[in-house]
């Protein structure tokens, strides 16, 4: 007899391409790279370097800040330079709206597993009050290593104290999809609002 899927409790998902646009990704800083004529090679190559150890919690924005841009002396502030990366996150109403309204009908929970780091996370859960709604944040700053690595999400469900195959998973990169069902975490690939509405309402979740 096949064995039938066990009722979901339990979202987790990502910040950056779910919920809010990204923190700051490669069209932000190509923006932030014209605005502050900065020579793109060098900030890339900087980049690419030093973001997965902010990323995991191990410098602080400023450090990352003085590999990638404040190593020789700037006509702008790291103020000027922090503001612009803030600027840079918008939400998705409707996508905030979607998961604030399940949690509220269904009394599910909701958990946040993301890759970003510390300062940029904290502006973005506070900005868009996503404490409000999500019950545990299990980002890589915080817990010192990132998507894909999988022990991110055995963290999150140690956390949560819900099985694996209680939880639906929101992304917008489908290999960390992939890596998540590896643990037997069932996966939704983000692609829009519409899609993903409907993929949650077969689940059960309808709005």
């Amino acid at each position: 007899m096949k064995k039938t899927k066990a009722a979901p409790t339990t979202i987790f998902t990502d910040i950056g391409g779910v919920l809010l646009t990204n923190g700051w990704d490669r069209e932000a800083r190509k923006n932030a790279i014209k605005l502050f004529k900065l020579d793109p090679a060098e900030t890339e190559e900087r980049h690419h370097l030093s973001f997965d150890t902010y990323e995991s919690g191990k410098i602080s924005l400023s450090e990352y800040l003085k590999r990638l841009v404040f190593y020789t002396k700037r006509d702008f502030s790291e103020e000027d330079f922090r503001a612009f990366m803030f600027e840079q996150s918008q939400p998705y109403s409707d996508m905030l709206d979607l998961v604030c309204k399940i949690k509220k009908k269904y009394g599910i929970k909701i958990a946040v597993v993301n890759n970003e780091g510390r300062e940029l996370n904290n502006y973005r859960i506070h900005k868009f009050k996503m404490g409000e709604f999500v019950d545990f944040f299990i980002s890589s700053c915080f817990v010192h290593f990132r998507k894909p690595d999988a022990d991110i999400f055995k963290v999150a469900l140690d956390i949560a104290q819900v099985p694996a195959e209680k939880v639906i998973y929101l992304e917008d990169r489908p290999l960390f999809v992939q890596v998540a069902d590896g643990l037997g975490i069932r996966g939704i690939v983000h692609i829009d609002f519409n899609t993903t509405k409907k993929r949650l309402a077969d689940l059960g979740w309808s709005i």
